[in-house]
């Protein structure tokens, strides 16, 4: 187990280690002048050489990659030029707002999926398999924003039980509560967790159709064991593993979809904020955004690793 959790380690380091080169890269080669873009098209060279200097964007791109690589370790990820603030409390206060949505979300895309897919794999080939199908397409047809725009028509305008838009805060100092914050996040959480509950729901009674043909689940009713308890107890387990590698990928795209969504309701999450940032050209916070949402795609798939060991402890073996 220690081979298993070491090897599973050192990948995760040299992944972070390849995306933080390919982020750095990618948005340094970027078209355009981050001190002219700051200063405005009527500033002259003069002034703008002299912000690139105290910038420290005219030295040379390996030395900016390894201080900046510096900054990411110890979490000093720099100021941004937009906001005149440091990154890392911007993060921070944003993420205390696209955190939870994306939790909500993804509790919501669970419970959804799981309950949907053992149904539809329970009544294969009969109307509660069909509807399931038949409602899965339509939420994979329809794109997550158009749905938040549903939402809002119906629950915030025709029936105002829930906020058309922005955060009130999780504290009742900021003009809010842990009430009012969930209520704000209610609309994007399920405008999110429907389309990826669509897809989860597909995956799942695939394969909890793959394992309910294996001959120990004829086994266990063999020996009494009721369907429900059978397919709770002995087949949702076994048939986790496939189910376990598009719940982290869809973590990962609940993460990244918040940039539609949180424009969408105006929310101040993380979405709304590299949008933001991509608009004023502020370089280091968007690298360091993108490097965040790349670190959380890669530190999930790690986790779901690990999973995989404790659901089937036979692939700590092949992983050897």
């Amino acid at each position: 187990m220690a081979l298993f959790l070491l090897k599973r380690f050192a990948s995760l380091l040299v992944t972070l280690a390849v995306a933080s080169v390919v982020v750095f890269a990618v948005l340094d080669l970027l078209p355009g002048n981050v001190a002219q873009v700051m200063l405005g098209e009527s500033a002259t060279p003069e002034a703008v050489a002299a912000l690139e200097a105290r910038l420290g964007l005219d030295r040379p791109a390996p030395v900016r990659y390894l201080d900046w690589l510096r900054g990411l370790i110890t979490l000093d990820f720099g100021v941004s030029h937009a906001y005149d603030t440091p990154i890392i409390e911007l993060v921070a206060e944003r993420l205390a707002v696209t955190l939870p949505l994306a939790l909500l979300a993804m509790a919501l895309t669970v419970v959804l999926a799981l309950a949907a897919g053992l149904y539809a794999a329970s009544r294969h080939n009969r109307a509660g398999d069909l509807g399931v199908m038949a409602l899965s397409q339509l939420g994979i047809a329809v794109p997550s924003f158009w749905f938040g725009i549903l939402l809002v028509m119906l629950f915030a305008v025709k029936l105002p039980w829930f906020p058309s838009g922005g955060f009130p805060g999780w504290s009742e100092d900021e003009g809010g509560g842990l009430w009012e914050g969930l209520r704000a996040l209610a609309l994007p959480a399920v405008a999110l967790a429907m389309v990826q509950a669509a897809i989860l729901a597909r995956f799942t009674r695939s394969a909890v159709l793959d394992v309910l043909r294996e001959d120990f689940v004829r086994t266990a009713r063999a020996k009494g064991l009721s369907r429900r308890a059978v397919l709770w107890g002995h087949v949702l387990r076994n048939a986790m593993v496939p189910v376990l590698t598009v719940m982290g990928l869809q973590f990962a795209n609940l993460v990244t979809g918040t940039v539609v969504i949180e424009n969408v309701f105006s929310l101040p999450g993380l979405g709304r904020l590299i949008f933001q940032a991509i608009g004023n050209r502020d370089l280091p916070l968007v690298q360091a955004l993108v490097m965040l949402i790349a670190a959380t795609v890669i530190t999930i798939n790690f986790v779901v690793d690990l999973l995989y060991a404790v659901i089937d402890p036979r692939l700590k073996m092949v992983g050897r």
